[in-house]
């Protein structure tokens, strides 16, 4: 079901590049319902919040809340969060970004999992845990629709769970 809604598009966001397009799954019903269920239930009882990463993974950790009756925390990209943030710069394959938590989102000691569409070379992960770690956070997992193997990423992500419905 993810191959058959995951649109591939070459050569973007630049020449050389096959980008796989997970939006078409996200507007399918029954495909969205699906996947946020086997991505909660392969979590079941091991966390009290879901961390969302900017902005495929907010999509995902609103249903996967939802679904377990708990809230969401959002990881935003740098300058969009109002209060005192903590932030963790990382390496894009396409460049460098920030990211950012408010200091104050959840009591130290909460077990969060985060959750994001796709795990590439695992720098917006990497920084997604660092960030949560600056919080005292404790990462329950890592939760993804799908992982480019090939790229090794999950090898940046400390050794913590990892659940990916879809590997290549």
């Amino acid at each position: 079901m993810i191959e058959r809604l995951c649109v591939k598009i070459p050569d973007y966001p630049e020449p050389g590049v096959l980008f796989r397009d997970l939006t078409p799954l996200f507007g399918d019903g029954p495909g969205f319902n699906r996947t946020v269920q086997a991505l909660a239930e392969a979590f079941e009882g091991q966390f009290d919040c879901v961390a969302g990463v900017e902005a495929r993974g907010f999509l995902l950790a609103g249903g996967i809340a939802h679904a377990a009756g708990c809230g969401v925390l959002p990881i935003r990209k740098e300058g969009k969060l109002p209060r005192e943030t903590y932030r963790q710069p990382y390496q894009l394959e396409y460049g460098t970004a920030t990211l950012e938590v408010h200091t104050d989102a959840l009591p130290r000691g909460t077990r969060v999992l985060v959750v994001d569409d796709l795990l590439a070379t695992g720098g917006t992960l990497e920084a997604s845990g660092h960030l949560l770690h600056q919080a005292g956070l404790h990462i329950a997992g890592f939760g993804l629709v799908m992982e480019l193997t090939d790229l090794r990423g999950r090898a940046k992500l400390g050794g913590h769970r990892v659940r990916a419905l879809y590997r290549l």
